[in-house]
């Protein structure tokens, strides 16, 4: 149980760094934002949220193996 919930902490913030880096390059790239990194924007805000539920995930998974 330890090792899940360390695994799904690391993925998630994996995932949140892996959505800051993304959106830090693209803009960098277009150097401005129009449609094209509005929709970039969105998908990686998709994949940040699912890195804060992993986070979250992996912290009650952490705090359920304490308390067992």
């Amino acid at each position: 149980m330890e090792i899940a919930g360390l695994t799904t902490g690391t993925l998630g913030t994996i995932l949140i760094a892996y959505t800051a880096l993304r959106v830090h390059h693209r803009v960098r790239k277009e150097h401005a934002i129009d449609s094209v990194v509005e929709k970039e924007m969105g998908k990686e805000m998709r994949i940040g949220v699912a890195g804060i539920a992993l986070v979250i995930i992996g912290y009650v998974l952490q705090l359920v193996n304490l308390l067992a």
